[in-house]
């Protein structure tokens, strides 16, 4: 493993998570192409676990972020765009960004979708009050998993890896942004 191409490339990864991101894209292509990806996402989702459109169905809101990309070299970071749906309607953008500290190597892409339980658990998150912590569990999507999973705190989670590799033992959280339609 030759160190001296991998810890450059994380980075410029990880200096370009903290370059400004804004939460929606800038123009309405990008906006449509986010939309797109995040309705692919979920039909692929709900492909590989058919139990998710009923857990969905049933869930208040949720968020689709259609990729999530991580990395990290003892100091690691990511971050993703998604849609956020109010019982099935698209209402607007959202971004995770997270940090971690810790026993890491690597970089990974994933997607990831939060349901929300009730009204107040999606106000809570559109009100920027709501953040992931290791407290939080999330369900690795596979063929009936989202009929087993539950709520914490109103908030469920869902993950499917898109590709890559990563080591971590490492300690950290994600943050949410939203922006309205």
């Amino acid at each position: 493993m030759n160190l001296s191409r991998i810890v450059p490339a994380l980075v410029l990864f990880l200096a370009s998570l903290w370059a400004g991101c804004a939460t929606a894209p800038s123009t309405p292509r990008e906006r449509e192409d986010l939309k797109e990806s995040a309705s692919r996402a979920l039909r692929d989702m709900e492909t590989q676990d058919p139990s998710l459109s009923r857990f969905l169905a049933e869930s208040y809101g949720y968020v689709v972020f259609p990729r999530v990309g991580k990395g990290g070299y003892f100091v690691g970071g990511g971050y993703g765009r998604g849609i956020v749906y109010r019982q099935g309607t698209p209402i607007g953008y959202a971004d995770i960004t997270q940090a971690t500290v810790g026993l890491q190597f690597g970089g990974e892409a994933y997607l990831e979708v939060l349901a929300f339980q009730g009204a107040g658990d999606l106000d809570r998150f559109t009100a920027g009050q709501l953040s992931l912590t290791a407290n939080v569990s999330a369900v690795i999507l596979k063929t009936g998993a989202a009929a087993a999973a539950r709520y914490t705190d109103g908030v469920a989670v869902f993950v499917k890896p898109i590709g890559g590799a990563m080591v971590e033992a490492s300690v950290g959280g994600q943050q949410f942004t939203y922006q309205p339609e």
